[in-house]
């Protein structure tokens, strides 16, 4: 266990009385959304990132606090100001195409943040969401000691990650690698959003969508992995260091656009599946499909129904249909 820096150190962590006391460090699309649900479940929660989210937290029963979290004051700041019990990462790039091209930034922003947290004394859990880009793509199943071996500059930023909360943190800390997570998210000129949100937008305006027919996943939606997160910090027992996170079910990029289209009634042909190489999908493994052998053995999740791609597209699709 290494030496901790002194901000992060000094910082007053959970004062009594705060035992529901979550901080969930990134606001994008997945922080965002775990954070509504800690709201639902009783849990006070504060969102940090450097920019406001979109969705404001106060709608929802959150607050939001500014931060840069490559910063260790201002992390260990944070810390002291909201004293949570647990903590979530949710932070740094996690566009694969983006990382591919700025790996040390990346790699860089990933790895501070997490050893500013892992830092923190006296919580209950500290939880990091990591990805299935620390496999290579060669197996069509990856469970939890599946030997790693990143594909690309997200996967080997997160991997590095992992390594950093695992043998620094000070309070209980578990690595949640996530499969493809997707769900709504309204279009938005210049962001980039996740593929089922961005296949549904396009195909629901008639334009036609290139996917790959050779990279397959195990898509889980949004809610679902906040679900999971929530029953996760509620558990008092000890932790597995690695859990995993999938959908279902097996599917091709391809095969998945399709369905998004039959469930918003526009032609198939709309789809135009395309191999991975060809467009922004090249820098992802052939296979980024997980599996867990530990996550059921946690008390309370096989009551978590993970659904598949079928059903949550149907109950997806009125949010993409023209009104």
């Amino acid at each position: 266990m290494s030496v901790r820096t002194e901000d992060s150190a000094s910082a007053a962590v959970a004062p009594p009385g705060t035992a529901r006391r979550a901080l969930v460090v990134g606001s994008g699309f997945v922080g965002s959304e775990i954070a509504r649900r800690l709201v639902l479940e009783g849990h006070e929660v504060t969102l940090c990132s450097r920019g406001r989210p979109a969705l404001a937290p106060e709608s929802y029963g959150a607050r939001w606090r500014a931060l840069d979290a490559t910063d260790a004051r201002a992390c260990a700041g944070v810390a002291a100001a909201v004293g949570p019990r647990t903590v979530v990462l949710v932070h740094g790039p996690s566009d694969v195409t983006w990382c591919e091209a700025h790996p040390e930034e990346a790699a860089a922003a990933h790895r501070a943040a997490t050893a500013h947290f892992a830092a923190l004394p006296g919580l209950d859990r500290v939880l990091m969401i990591s990805t299935d880009n620390v496999f290579d793509g060669g197996r069509a199943e990856n469970v939890e000691s599946t030997p790693v071996a990143p594909a690309n500059a997200y996967g080997a930023a997160k991997r590095a990650a992992e390594e950093l909360l695992l043998s620094r943190a000070l309070s209980p800390a578990t690595a949640l690698r996530v499969s493809l997570v997707y769900g709504h998210e309204p279009a938005d000129g210049g962001k980039w959003l996740n593929f089922f949100s961005s296949c549904a937008h396009r195909l629901a305006r008639g334009e036609t969508v290139e996917a790959p027919d050779d990279q397959w996943t195990t898509p889980v939606l949004v809610d679902d992995v906040a679900l999971v997160v929530a029953r996760l910090l509620a558990h008092e027992g000890d932790l597995p260091p690695v859990l995993h996170l999938g959908g279902p079910e097996r599917v091709s990029r391809a095969a998945w656009a399709r369905e998004i289209a039959r469930v918003l009634d526009v032609p198939a042909d709309l789809v135009k599946p395309v191999p991975r190489a060809a467009g922004r999908y090249a820098s992802r493994p052939r296979n980024t499909c997980l599996s867990s052998t530990l996550l059921s053995a946690v008390p309370g999740m096989n009551a978590v129904p993970l659904r598949g791609v079928a059903a949550a597209a149907e109950s997806l699709a009125p949010l993409f249909l023209r009104r």
